[in-house]
């Protein structure tokens, strides 16, 4: 497994100096590590899927089809000369 690259966390403060856009995360070989560029902070945590189940909505469910097939013609009425 390769690292993945250094990315900064937008809006991300530094828990030790509190500067705000200094830290930068990756991913090696199941270990997520957390570093602030501006001082000497460094984490490692273990990688753990969290992912909560997809809450059912009207879009992740599947489609109803229609009980009637048949295919209906539309009329158009033009309205009278007034």
């Amino acid at each position: 497994m390769t690292a993945t690259p250094k990315r900064f966390i937008a809006g991300a403060i530094c828990p030790r100096c509190a500067a705000m856009d200094r830290i930068r995360s990756w991913e090696n070989e199941g270990v997520l590590y957390r570093e602030c560029v501006s001082c000497d902070f460094f984490e490692q945590l273990p990688v753990e899927d969290t992912s909560s189940p997809e809450i059912e909505t009207r879009v992740n469910q599947p489609r109803e089809t229609p009980a009637d097939d048949t295919i209906q013609t539309v009329r158009i009425i033009t309205p009278p000369d007034r």
